[in-house]
């Protein structure tokens, strides 16, 4: 069977060029990034310290969410207490007794 016209020569290339041979561009470092930004000065003020005392003046205001946010920087995350006061009649765990040959 003879080939169509509209496809004849016109193979797969070898080559193609709009193939991005180096992959996709690799991101900077985020931690490298933000203390580039949070150590930017204006006004004899680096940034960290900018932010941190509008988040304060927030908080002071009632923002709930700023003095979160602050708390949680500055003393971690409250933790959850979990009572595991398990008192029950039957094991919850039986044990398994094997016959292993000697």
């Amino acid at each position: 069977m003879p080939k169509p016209e509209n496809i004849i020569g016109k193979g797969f290339d070898k080559r193609p060029q709009n193939i991005n041979r180096k992959g996709r561009p690799k991101l900077p470092d985020i931690r490298e990034a933000m203390a580039k930004v949070l150590a930017d000065e204006k006004d004899g003020m680096q940034a960290l310290e900018a932010v941190l005392k509008a988040l304060r003046a927030k908080a002071v205001k009632g923002d709930v969410r700023a003095a979160e946010v602050l708390l949680d920087r500055a003393f971690g995350k409250a933790t959850q207490q979990v009572n595991a006061n398990i008192k029950s009649e039957t094991p919850i765990f039986t044990p398994i007794d094997l016959d292993v040959p000697e």
